[in-house]
């Protein structure tokens, strides 16, 4: 609310009238610049449009025959081609006028017109503000006035009729209230047309420009407009419904980097620590994308951490250094015949195509059944953990030939990890398809609504399919750049936990579980911000179980935001 000290300056409120007067001569000037480049586009540019448009739709019409169309294109040509050398000729003409015009706009513009609208805004806030806090205490005055006579006639009288004015006093209570509420909405409806009236002065100068550019703004222009629209629907109510959970991480960050100079005696974020937490955070990335498509969908996938351990089994297998110690059912292998790029390329082959075949076991379930996500991942879980274990024992299959980590995902200069690099391609492609293909678009409408996207002529069942294979694929991938990341270490138990952070990194990044509500960039954004947090809490010296505390009032903090969101939107 404005501050009742300061007085509205009555003389600075410009009226409907003035404000017409202020924009008359700018208006006027502009028109007739408007005139002349209207002149010069008519029998060029314009003449070009109109016969573009004439011979695309000729093209492209069922019921012209061929000899119609081809007198129609026979007759347009020419015209076509004298109207092109006509916009040619008007071309630097056109450029002149329209420079004369922007260049008159920007002396006059704000100067004559946008400035005074925005000082006669201020102080209608001022008045506005002044004439709510007069309704208030006017009511006030009213309701106490109103309150204290019922109190009166209350202590003088008995039994039914004492019982009615205590009734009175409530339903004076009650209509007080709600006539506070109607004060309220009135003052803050005529906070918004004070600030609609500057947001249309500022939208009138670039109406003027799109008319002189048919829409083509330069860079700077698009950039005003994008910035004054972001100050027109801003709402901190809706910024911090958005934006608190990465504020509140942010100073978490904040103090962490304070505290471990003086706990630890060591800097938290130095360049070595930041390139060992997108190292850590890149296999991660690819698990997250995946997860994020099928929570997109409304659903899950708990068997994330043991898909990650069988790819990690499979690629020490087949990458092992020497012939493998352990056995899978009782056989134990020797690829050391084959070469070393063969040996890295049929792991990664291996990884993919068996964690696709799971996801697309649960795929099934969930397209064809209906059965829900948690269901049968959790069962895919299960089956994974039990068969892996059974099959190698619970053995770990110790390292893989050093020489493939250092060809697959090198060092750059010895420092550079370049893992990160094949984050960045995943990144890329996943964001191509969700947001540039027919598939991704299918994505957000059976996540938004499955129902009302099959009548619309969208296969359901095939759209979940193609989410949960393209988990399997990610999954895979992300198994073996974690092999090749850790040199091996292969084990059914290696993983556990991952499904958990693949799916919070999802929540903390905004993809709803709701459905059809999620961006790429906020993926990455949370699986950045766990790897930091458990990074950073490692570095600290912080118990790892505590760690999950930290975790996990993250995510509740996300859902609590993301329902709130939710509940809005519906």
């Amino acid at each position: 609310m404005a501050n009742t000290n300061v007085t509205a300056d009555t003389s600075k409120v410009l009226t409907l009238e003035q404000a017409e007067e202020l924009l008359r001569p700018i208006d006027e000037h502009v028109g007739e610049i408007q005139a002349q480049i209207d002149a010069l586009r008519r029998d060029g540019s314009d003449q070009v449009t109109s016969l573009r448009s004439e011979l695309q739709m000729t093209k492209e019409s069922k019921t012209l025959s061929s000899e119609e169309k081809k007198a129609i294109r026979t007759k347009d040509k020419p015209l076509l081609q004298a109207a092109k050398q006509v916009e040619s000729q008007n071309k630097a003409e056109i450029s002149r006028l329209i420079t004369e015009a922007e260049a008159y706009l920007a002396e006059h513009y704000d100067k004559d017109y946008l400035d005074r609208v925005k000082e006669s805004a201020e102080q209608e806030k001022i008045l506005a503000a002044q004439k709510y806090q007069e309704t208030v205490a006017d009511l006030t005055s009213k309701n106490e006035k109103r309150i204290a006579e019922l109190k009166r006639e209350a202590s003088s009288a008995s039994g039914d009729a004492k019982t009615k004015i205590k009734q009175e006093i409530k339903d004076e209570s009650y209509v007080f209230k709600n006539k506070l509420f109607d004060a309220k909405m009135t003052y803050q409806k005529d906070l918004q047309a004070i600030k609609d009236k500057v947001h249309d002065a500022f939208v009138h100068e670039y109406h003027l420009i799109d008319l002189l550019r048919k829409s083509r703004f330069t860079f700077k222009q698009n950039q005003a407009q994008k910035r004054e629209l972001s100050r027109y629907t801003f709402s901190r109510k809706q910024f911090l419904l958005q934006n608190g959970l990465y504020i509140v991480i942010i100073c978490v960050f904040i103090i962490l980097s304070i505290i471990a100079p003086i706990v630890k005696n060591t800097q938290l974020f130095t360049l070595a620590n930041l390139l060992n937490i997108l190292q850590q955070a890149s296999p991660r990335m690819f698990l997250a994308l995946g997860v994020a498509g099928l929570i997109l969908l409304t659903g899950t996938d708990l068997s994330i951490g043991r898909m990650v351990g069988m790819g990690m089994v499979i690629s020490t297998i087949v990458m092992h250094k020497g012939p493998n110690t352990g056995t899978v059912f009782g056989k134990a292998f020797d690829l050391t015949g084959l070469s070393l790029p063969a040996r890295a390329v049929m792991a990664l082959l291996l990884c993919i195509l068996f964690c696709t075949i799971f996801t697309s076991i649960a795929g099934f379930f969930a397209a064809r059944f209906k059965m829900h996500p948690f269901i049968c991942t959790m069962a895919n879980m299960l089956i994974i953990f039990g068969l892996v274990t059974y099959a190698t024992k619970g053995v770990s299959f110790g390292a893989i030939e050093n020489t493939i980590p250092q060809t697959v995902i090198p060092k750059l200069g010895g420092r550079f990890p370049t893992i990160i690099l094949w984050a960045v391609a995943a990144i890329a492609i996943v964001w191509f398809i969700w947001n540039k293909t027919r598939f991704g678009k299918y994505l957000y409408a059976v996540g938004g609504n499955a129902e009302a996207a099959s009548v619309s002529g969208i296969s359901v069942f095939w759209v979940t399919m193609g989410a949960f294979m393209m988990a399997g694929v990610l999954y895979g991938f992300g198994a073996w750049l974690e092999c090749n990341r850790m040199i091996g270490s292969g084990s059914a138990a290696y993983g556990q936990g991952w499904d958990m952070d693949a799916i919070a990194a999802c929540v903390v990044g905004g993809v709803s579980f709701t459905g059809g509500i999620g961006k790429i960039s906020g993926v990455v954004v949370g699986v950045l911000i766990f790897t930091a947090l458990t990074y950073s809490l490692t570095i600290l010296g912080i118990d790892t179980n505590l760690q999950f505390v930290f975790e996990g009032i993250i995510i509740l903090a996300a859902v609590t935001l993301d329902s709130l969101k939710y509940v809005q939107k519906k």
